[in-house]
């Protein structure tokens, strides 16, 4: 189906499209792709990627949705790796019947370490800002990727030299003291955080540098990305955006540097969801779309939903430079939904959003603010969803699901390289 291309997998919204559910089709053994491993190329512990297969449920955070496939996950140069969380879902995984889960794990040792440190100053942030957060998951992806612009930031290679780690959570510790001060997050002390990374190094294999192409000589290499394209750092709705590039430009780079072709997969549901807060405007509190596995988050907020929105989509798509071809999710589910045609806004009636330079901030800020009081022309979503996606958008449907399980997804049409 799709050639012998590495397969880049990319949400198209705000996230919880079903990338992981999708990441797992594509190495189950049955689907006959020969997958040799799952990169993670952007975010980190914030991930909740809901994989359903055969009667067991998990949520994947950190390993690749390959791994009740018995795939390995390869952690790249930029994912924010989080050892305490990826030592708990390795003992969840355990309890599903995976065998040795951190074992299938490689973590490039260039890769940033979320600390609990990190993850305490994040909530300490968004409470402040109240009723204005920016709907964090309050783990510290943010504050990770922020310290080290300006900082010698703890890295995966530190957990192989305690006193470099130590020194360096020392400095973490002293940068948000103040902001820490009087705070209730609390968080273990530096000898016993030194004590818990030193113990994940031995765990895991940790590689020096870029080991890409050797996982590529073993087959097929599925990318699996993080959040969705509207949350982007660069391309997203600012500032409702997190601190990672969702958007495949990481993928792409680290495929062109051993000279591999890449097949973009844009994932999406059949209507638009956001967990927590910024524009969504097609949001209709009135859907009674059933939700198994996403609800009300401390600090990221309640679980929206909204109707099919090709309008954003487009948009998105524009983001990634173009795809090559979409899953679509969530096909059981159309009850009531709609689907959006344009926008009357301050600007008139738009139909297409242009997507702004890459880092134009200001581009996306406007954007935002736009969106905010948008409302949307909606009318009667066809039938054939699969085809109106592929007429509106110009992008081949290659893969649809009408259920959370494996078995519910399948093959629409053949995709072209």
């Amino acid at each position: 189906m799709f050639g012998d291309n590495h397969l880049i997998v990319v949400d198209l919204g705000f996230g919880d499209a079903g990338k992981g559910a999708t990441v797992d089709w594509l190495c189950a053994p049955e689907t006959g792709l020969d997958v040799a491993a799952v990169v993670r190329f952007n975010g980190g512990a914030q991930a909740a990627h809901n994989v359903v297969a055969g009667g067991r449920h998990h949520t994947f955070q950190q390993f690749g949705s390959g791994t009740l496939s018995g795939v390995p996950t390869l952690l790249s140069r930029h994912m924010l790796v989080e050892p305490i969380a990826l030592a708990a879902e390795a003992r969840a995984l355990t309890r599903l019947g995976v065998t040795d889960p951190l074992a299938l794990l490689h973590v490039d040792e260039r890769a940033l370490l979320t600390t609990p440190i990190h993850g305490a100053a994040n909530r300490c942030r968004e409470d402040a800002r109240g009723t204005s957060r920016h709907g964090s998951c309050g783990i510290g992806i943010g504050e990770t990727a922020h310290y080290a612009l300006d900082h010698d930031a703890p890295r995966v290679a530190d957990c192989l030299r305690p006193d470099v780690l130590r020194r360096k959570l020392i400095a973490l510790e002293e940068h948000y003291r103040p902001l820490l001060a009087g705070s209730a997050h609390r968080y273990d002390p530096v000898d016993a955080l030194v004590e818990t990374y030193t113990a994940f190094a031995e765990a895991v294999a940790i590689l020096p540098g870029d080991q890409l192409a050797a996982f590529a000589d073993r087959g097929r290499l599925v990318f699996e990305g993080a959040q969705g394209v509207l949350l982007d750092e660069w391309r997203g709705l600012h500032p409702y955006t997190t601190w990672s590039t969702v958007e495949p430009r990481n993928a792409r780079a680290m495929l062109a540097r051993i000279g591999a072709p890449g097949y973009i997969l844009g994932v999406t549901r059949s209507y638009m969801t956001r967990h927590g807060a910024g524009p969504f405007p097609t949001e209709d509190a009135g859907l009674a779309i059933p939700e198994r596995h996403n609800g009300t988050g401390r600090y990221q907020g309640e679980f929206r939903r909204g109707h099919l929105d090709p309008v954003l989509l487009r948009y998105a798509i524009d983001a990634c430079d173009g795809i090559d071809g979409l899953a679509v999710n969530h096909l059981d589910a159309l009850g009531g939904i709609g689907t959006a045609t344009g926008y009357l806004t301050a600007d008139g009636y738009v139909d297409r959003l242009k997507c702004g330079a890459w880092q134009a901030l200001g581009h996306q800020q406007r954007l935002t603010e736009l969106l905010s009081d948008a409302t949307p022309v909606l009318s009667e979503l066809p039938a054939d969803v699969p085809g109106y996606l592929e007429e509106r958008l110009e992008v081949p449907v290659v893969v649809t699901a009408h259920g959370p399980d494996r078995a519910d997804r399948t093959i629409r049409v053949p995709a072209t390289a």
